[in-house]
């Protein structure tokens, strides 16, 4: 397990871990399985996995264990959520996590966009489409 330095900071702490550039806040510590599946997923990216699935109902803190083992492995990442709302919300969670660090946000201007394309085995061109946010 690694040391890590711990600043106090009102209703929380901050937590930074050697050679990691991020400083994670705390609000408090994790409980119950988050340790666990902190370690475990920790382990996993650091064993070469490609995959790895972190379950939970909602409102289990799924979030504050990636931000802990984002803050652990010391390397960026890339969230992505299937709607605008729960990227908003991630957004916002994470910016709280990780206020000393930059935490960005988009959401594209597609619904849906399919480039055009050519299908040589059939002879078929396929049209561009999309359809825009709202």
């Amino acid at each position: 397990m690694q040391e890590q330095d711990m600043t106090a900071a009102p209703q929380g702490r901050f937590v930074h871990y050697p050679d990691s550039p991020f400083e994670l806040f705390q609000p408090y510590p994790p409980a119950g399985d988050q340790p666990t599946a902190i370690e475990q997923l920790v382990e996993g990216v650091n064993d070469g996995e490609s995959f790895q699935t972190l379950l939970g109902v909602t409102g289990s803190g799924k979030t504050f264990t990636m931000a802990n083992v984002i803050a652990r492995l010391g390397r960026p990442a890339i969230v992505f959520a299937p709607n605008k709302t729960l990227a908003a919300q991630l957004y916002s969670e994470f910016r709280e996590f990780f206020p000393k660090n930059a935490v960005e946000y988009f959401v594209s201007y597609y619904d849906y966009y399919q480039p055009e394309a050519y299908v040589p085995q059939r002879d078929l061109f396929i049209e561009k489409d999309s359809a825009i946010n709202e």
